[in-house]
């Protein structure tokens, strides 16, 4: 018998969940007798540490609806009540059945936003801190750093033959080593490619045109200008929202520690291992413990020469960068209507750098016209349902933000913790600046940056990295009296590369753009500072938001940006 199951789990071609719809059964008596349970309770074992440990343990009940029975889903397209929409839909194999009829939520009204999002993946009313459950994944992400691991590992324990769970809830976005003649990182490129042809995937952000093709860098045309195809969609956690795959109340894993950035949109998000990563691929699932939640209340609204980097370079301070360790982040209060989607787009990705497991915003108006915005424009799914808040909910850990009184902050090296006020650092000379990545390399980023830049000179070497093509787009035809953004910050003496994507933010091969090949100080607009992030491990980083970045760019040291404050 466990020879026959570990055949069944190499050879497996079929979605799991497609086999769940033959069960009818509540209580099997054998767990032979019942797909899912084969499938994911008996035969799968631990995804995180051996996929190939048989669990014995046979849950008590099984999820799966009767065969035959249609469930009910009168949900509005942004997650309202309406009856006049109500419609029947398949069962259990229908991945847009959030929540399932069976499920009454009015059972259990004090979750918080991230346990409602797994009570609502795991099928039950109901979740608690600590518990441990099966969630399905709405979305699976991976890059080219992670993509050829987690690829392997999926061939390794379903078959070099299997296919994923669902073709269209796999995205593929090559970001992180794209723009270097390192032979190896452009293989990685390649790899990616040879998989989502074999598999049929919907979703790959290509860096070039030819589906046939190999990935080369050429270093000959230089750095600055652009080397990619129409497809290529930059930093994965920027390009997932802007390509429409971010909706509320999902479940989004990604193979990248700031995948939690998506938890701006309402939705649980978080970064999982190539392990991991390779079971959802299979299953389209995976075992969470509930994290506990710890509340950040912002109230205000940021003063100018602050921004929303100032807000989580803030809180991590205040809670040190492992303060949250395995901990959803839940930010709330009146001054989020103050943000913009990019502020909390920018707060929600350093959840990690407090060790958190994921940071989750409310659902908001602002939300749903990004979401559905970019859902129509790219064609993507444009149903889902968000989660609310409960006034009765659990947490662990709460504190309240003033937004009014906050001050333009550093954190200084060696990590994200070491927070101090830019006016207090006024002493630190610096080699370089950098503006870019996930963090701070979106248009509202680039936007600031300029306003303190515009009709001044920088004093040190200044990089500039867009997020995404997109984003490059953007600056070269925005205009700003007369000028293209672009061409006000070449002539402030910043590098613009055209070559969106992650470039110096993690390092990279020696010819990466903007990396730290020699012991320097560096100011940068991203979101980590480990020693060795940026390059060089005797390097030092300090982080900050774009203005702070720009200020002291001019200055040559760090500086408080309303120093220079624009007039």
């Amino acid at each position: 018998m466990r020879a026959r199951g570990r055949r069944q789990i190499a050879g497996r071609a079929r979605s799991p969940l497609r086999a769940a719809n033959r069960c009818g059964h509540t209580r099997p008596r054998r767990a032979e007798d019942c797909a899912p349970y084969r499938r994911l309770g008996v035969h799968l074992g631990d995804s995180g540490v051996n996929l190939r440990r048989r669990i014995r343990q046979v849950p008590a009940r099984c999820n799966s609806p009767p065969t035959g029975q249609r469930e009910e889903r009168p949900w509005g397209r942004a997650g309202r009540r309406n009856p006049r929409r109500a419609r029947t839909t398949k069962r259990h194999g229908d991945r847009e059945l959030h929540p399932p009829a069976f499920v009454d939520y009015s059972l259990a009204r004090d979750m918080t936003l991230t346990e409602k999002l797994l009570a609502r993946a795991a099928g039950k009313a109901e979740v608690r801190a600590g518990e441990n459950v099966w969630v399905k994944a709405d979305v699976l992400m991976t890059h080219d750093v992670c993509g050829p691991g987690t690829i392997g590992v999926f061939q390794r324990e379903f078959g070099a033959q299997a296919k994923v769970w669902d073709k269209d809830r796999v995205v593929i976005i090559p970001d992180h080593y794209i723009f270097t003649a390192d032979s190896k990182s452009n293989r990685n490129v390649d790899i990616l490619r040879e998989f989502v042809r074999q598999q049929g995937i919907t979703y790959f952000y290509d860096v070039i045109d030819d589906p046939n093709g190999m990935w080369r860098f050429d270093l000959a045309q230089g750095a600055l200008k652009r080397q990619y195809g129409s497809q290529y969609a930059g930093v994965c956690h920027t390009a997932l929202p802007q390509k429409g795959h971010t909706r509320p109340g999902e479940v989004l894993f990604g193979t990248d520690s700031h995948t939690c950035m998506a938890g701006a949109f309402n939705e649980f998000a978080t970064g999982i291992g190539n392990t991991d990563a390779g079971f959802v691929m299979g299953t389209g699932r995976l075992l969470l413990k509930v994290p506990e939640t710890m509340l950040f209340r912002l109230e205000g609204k940021l003063q100018p020469g602050v921004m929303a980097k100032d807000i989580i370079l803030h809180i991590i301070g205040e809670i040190g960068f492992d303060g949250a360790t395995y901990r959803a982040l839940q930010f709330e209060g009146s001054g989020i209507a103050t943000l913009s989607v990019d502020d909390r787009m920018t707060v929600a990705n350093m959840a990690i750098e407090a060790g958190g497991k994921n940071g989750i915003f409310p659902f908001d108006a602002r939300t749903a016209e990004y979401v559905e915005a970019r859902t129509r424009l790219n064609g993507t799914r444009q149903s889902y349902e968000p989660v609310e808040l409960d006034p009765d909910q659990k947490v662990v850990y709460e504190l309240t933000v003033d937004l009014a009184r906050l001050e333009p902050t550093v954190a200084c090296h060696p990590d994200p913790g070491q927070r101090k006020l830019a006016k207090e650092l006024g002493d630190v000379q610096l080699d370089r600046a950098y503006i870019g990545s996930c963090t701070g390399g979106k248009t509202s980023d680039f936007v600031e940056f300029a306003r303190w830049l515009r009709g001044r000179r920088v004093s040190i070497d200044t990089f500039g990295v867009p997020a995404t093509p997109e984003i490059v787009h953007e600056l070269q035809t925005t205009r700003w009296g007369g000028e293209r953004l672009w061409d006000l910050l070449v002539a402030a003496g910043v590098q613009m590369t055209e070559n969106a994507g992650c470039a110096a933010c993690l390092g990279g091969p020696v010819d990466t753009f903007g990396r730290m090949n020699a012991p320097l100080k560096c100011i940068s607009a991203t979101n980590r500072n480990f020693p060795g992030r940026m390059g060089h491990k005797d390097s030092q980083v300090f982080l900050a938001s774009p203005a702070t970045v720009a200020a002291s760019a001019l200055a040559g040291r760090i500086v408080d940006p309303r120093e220079y404050l624009p007039s």
